[in-house]
């Protein structure tokens, strides 16, 4: 069962989520506050803001404006600098995304004059999370790559570190890298573990279910979001029990029990309501109208995308707001309203192109290969540095080795052999290196192929052929409307029917990454035509066989008969899996 319903990763702030409301710990800082001065009052207040902000923020928004107020009026630059921190804080809460960026953006110049860089490399983190959601790709990867640099510099504690590389990995999901994703996520994950990072551990495993459910093992992913539904629930953290009950009912959703769907769906969407988490409140509202479609209710359906549209532009969320037109056009398709399908699938194709285009995303992808390479040439900045360090020890001894004639003489010489076995093994080094540089570039560049993109349009572009026929054949009684229908629909057909020319755009790419299928094929059976080939490549990409009847434009069980042909062409025998089979070649 294809996977139909984006789930919203589990965002990771160890660097700014607190931990729950302490009403102790708060009332002994209210104490003090009426008592202090300065420096002293400014960290109170931003104490008292940080426990409050995530659980109540009417109840921190009085901390936030006698922060900001004592900052701007005292002499001290770096409290500013935290001042429009927990300001960005507060709106990225709200799901005030544009907000945030310029809170954020201010504390960010503050820190970079001040030249604190602790600071800085915890602002670049925040602020790469909030650009992802405005759908400023690039500038967010800039960020998340400049803070885990400098955290690694710094040396900074595992939390810090394992931010920066979830959020990576959540960024690596939005752009379809999955297996960059899924590294990231393991390495913080890793880290948790090994530095007991209780409440980090869970926020990094209910993104790893998320990549488990896409790749379809979704006994690992229902069994990691239990666990960490648990622990949010222990914990009485709303916004992340309300994530992780959305990502239940997607999972739900893809393996079509669709009332465990909805009914998942609509309770994350009452705790989104209930604690003003507008964001997450655009994403089941979308989930809600994907069920609604799928049960045929589709007044209902289109209802929820508008609604979940208008969240999206009003928080700034333009990543998620790309797909809400193409729902919005499946809704108005599915209502016979053809000229307003028409139009929100022009808008999401515009939309996607200006956020996910592919030079874009091949600008996104070098920023990793940049960083990758400047790391390694760091680490061979820093074992020359070693090799300089062992020279100079050499010329130290030799101008000591008439002290130690006869046996130093000896040792001296396995000191320069050694130093000798040392730079070869750091020139070995170096060369592998380059090499799988080289190999990590050429992987880079077959992502960068349109295969994926080319899939869906395929998909997309006769699923939306097949509604418009099944609303003709509807319209064919009414004789009146048919004649004012049927040119329209007939031209927006010719249209947009899939072309030998979409095949072969497909063919080139699915090639390129995936070396000389076709051939190996023909080679195990020289009489396979061109239609076999065409539904083998479809399989190699996991279409199930709805979506490959739809964009052949044939019935499912004419995909069906095509399958054992193919399977008996190949010479597989009852046993062995034709799917499996291609993803071997």
């Amino acid at each position: 069962m294809k996977n139909i319903l984006p789930s919203l990763p589990l965002v990771l702030l160890f660097s700014v989520l607190v931990s729950g409301q302490n009403t102790q710990k708060i009332d002994s800082l209210q104490k003090v506050l009426s008592n202090q001065k300065d420096s002293s009052r400014l960290k109170t207040l931003y104490h008292l803001f940080t426990e409050n902000v995530r659980s109540d923020r009417q109840l921190a928004k009085p901390y936030l404006d006698s922060l900001l107020f004592d900052a701007k009026m005292s002499e001290f630059q770096k409290f500013l600098a935290l001042a429009f921190k927990a300001e960005g804080l507060y709106y990225y809460y709200d799901s005030d995304y544009q907000q945030a960026e310029k809170s954020y953006g201010k504390s960010i110049s503050i820190y970079k004059e001040l030249d604190l860089k602790i600071q800085l490399s915890r602002m670049y983190n925040n602020q790469g999370i909030v650009l992802k959601y405005l759908g400023k790709l690039q500038k967010s990867k800039e960020h998340h790559l400049n803070s885990l640099k400098l955290k690694e510099e710094l040396q900074l504690p595992p939390t810090d570190i394992a931010a920066s590389l979830v959020n990576l990995g959540v960024l690596e999901k939005e752009l379809g890298n999955d297996e960059l994703s899924s590294d990231y996520y393991l390495r913080a994950e890793k880290i948790c573990i090994e530095n007991s990072l209780t409440r980090g551990l869970n926020l990094v495993r209910g993104n790893l279910a998320g990549n488990f459910k896409d790749a379809k093992k979704y006994d690992e992913a229902l069994k990691y979001y239990i666990l960490v539904y648990n622990y949010h629930k222990k914990n009485n953290d709303y916004r992340n029990i309300a994530r992780i009950t959305n990502s239940m009912g997607s999972l739900y959703f893809s393996l079509d029990s669709l009332q465990k769907a909805k009914t998942l769906y609509m309770e994350a969407n009452q705790l989104n309501e209930k604690h003003g988490i507008k964001q997450m409140a655009g994403l089941t509202t979308r989930n809600l109208g994907k069920v609604a479609m799928k049960e045929g209710r589709f007044n209902e359906a289109l209802g929820y995308f508008l609604k979940a549209s208008a969240i999206s532009q009003k928080t700034g969320t333009n990543t998620r707001n790309v797909g809400d037109y193409l729902n919005i056009s499946m809704a108005y398709a599915a209502l016979g309203n053809y000229k307003k399908a028409y139009i929100n699938r022009e808008i999401h194709f515009r939309k996607y192109d200006s956020v996910f285009s592919k030079e874009k995303i091949e600008q996104i992808n070098d920023l990793e290969i940049k960083y990758q390479t400047d790391k390694k040439e760091a680490e061979i900045a820093l074992q020359q540095e070693e090799i300089k360090t062992l020279n100079e020890k050499v010329k130290v001894d030799k101008l000591t080795k008439g002290l130690y004639a006869g046996g130093m003489a000896s040792a001296l010489a396995l000191f320069g052999l050694s130093v000798f076995g040392y730079r070869q093994r750091i020139k070995k080094n170096r060369i592998e290196r380059e090499k799988q540089e080289e190999i990590y570039k050429q992987e880079i560049a077959y992502k960068k192929k349109e295969l994926t993109s080319q899939t869906l349009h395929l998909v997309q572009k006769n699923t939306f052929i097949q509604e418009l026929m099944e609303n003709l054949q509807s319209i064919k009684n009414s004789p009146e409307k048919f004649k004012m229908e049927f040119r329209r629909i007939v031209m927006l057909l010719k249209k947009e029917n899939a072309s030998d020319k979409d095949w072969e755009v497909f063919k080139t790419y699915f090639s390129e990454v995936h070396n000389d299928f076709d051939q190996k094929l023909k080679t195990l059976s020289p009489d396979v035509s061109e239609k076999e080939i065409r539904l083998a490549a479809f399989l190699r990409m996991n279409l199930t066989t709805k979506e490959i009847a739809a964009t052949l434009n044939v019935l499912p069980d004419s995909i069906l008969k095509s399958k054992y042909r193919l399977k008996k062409k190949l010479g597989l025998d009852k046993g062995n899996d034709l799917s499996s089979f291609l993803n071997s070649l």
